[in-house]
């Protein structure tokens, strides 16, 4: 839990046509999770989507309510806006390990690596680079011009993400095995008030 907090604690985004495209799944330096960033109303969020050791909780989150909240789908990347001008994006990073919200700058170094930049974990100062294991969202569903998506929609009625054939072991694929699924319509997303 400790490894995969303090490698989930930042993630990327953004999906403007003909620019960098941070959206889709991304493996964290350390390997033991997957990062969904996806546009969801007009910001980037990130989800924790896949975990090499599964159920882990959310224990030493501020708020009691939460703390026994599973880190699988858990809100890491919160509300990151584009920078003007530039293919980055910034806001906050939730930090399940120490239970804090950092602010972090977002940015593609190639179209399959993510860099993190900024101190996130207090003592992690500077960046981190993360591998891209599936190809960029299209725009949810829940975004899409005339959408009425309802704000405590589940994630579970998104359409599949796919993943390229050489991930697949690794990452979810199908509607059946993918727990997170669009994270646009997860509650914490849906009803964030950003």
């Amino acid at each position: 839990m400790t490894s995969l907090v303090a490698a989930t604690v930042m993630t990327a985004s953004s999906g403007v046509a003909g620019a960098a495209d941070p959206t889709g799944d991304w493996r964290v330096a350390e390997g033991v999770a997957n990062i969904r960033v996806a546009e969801c109303n007009g910001s980037m969020w990130g989800v924790v989507a896949w975990e090499k050791k599964p159920g882990g909780v959310d224990r030493n989150n501020p708020d009691a309510s939460k703390r026994s909240r599973p880190t699988l789908g858990m809100p890491i990347l919160l509300d990151m806006k584009k920078k003007a001008d530039k293919d980055a994006w910034e806001g906050q990073v939730y930090n399940a390990k120490d239970g804090k919200t950092y602010e972090s700058t977002i940015k593609l170094a190639s179209p399959d690596q993510l860099e993190i930049e900024g101190c996130v974990l207090g003592f992690l100062c500077g960046g981190e680079t993360w591998t891209r294991v599936g190809p960029p969202i299209s725009t949810s569903a829940s975004n899409a011009p005339g959408a009425t998506a309802s704000k405590t929609g589940t994630a579970k009625t998104a359409k599949p993400h796919k993943t390229s054939s050489k991930n697949k072991a690794s990452t979810t694929g199908t509607a059946s095995d993918d727990p997170v699924g669009d994270i646009c319509l997860l509650p914490d997303i849906a009803g964030a008030t950003h």
